[in-house]
């Protein structure tokens, strides 16, 4: 029987959404009716809020991968990606800038005013 009520539970309150009052609520009701034992009704809601979490993290796993997939279809570079070319980039900028210091000054190239 609490397999059944779990199903019927699990399905009307949308587990993944599911929250701690939505459960005890739904719970309480069963053993006000006498549908259930105050100790089933606490296994079924600790089985409710399990699921509930495992199917939260399912969900979440599936909307990462999708995210992933998104950005890989579009081609855009991670913040990972963007940090590394930043790097480099700084790195060249500074190896410009020494090897700048090291050519003598060519004619023309000096805001001299003249």
């Amino acid at each position: 029987m609490l397999d059944m009520l779990q199903k019927g539970l699990l399905t009307g309150l949308g587990v993944a959404l599911i929250t701690r009052e939505k459960v005890m609520e739904a719970t309480r009701n069963l053993v006000e009716e006498g549908k259930i034992t105050a100790e089933e009704a606490e296994e079924l809601a600790n089985d409710l809020l399990d699921e509930g979490r495992r199917q939260w993290k399912e969900m979440q796993g599936k909307i990462t991968t999708a995210v992933r997939s998104g950005f890989e279809t579009l081609d855009i570079g991670s913040h990972q990606d963007f940090r590394e070319l930043q790097e480099r980039f700084d790195n060249l900028e500074k190896r410009f800038t020494l090897l700048e210091d090291r050519l003598p000054a060519v004619e023309g190239d000096e805001a001299s005013g003249d």
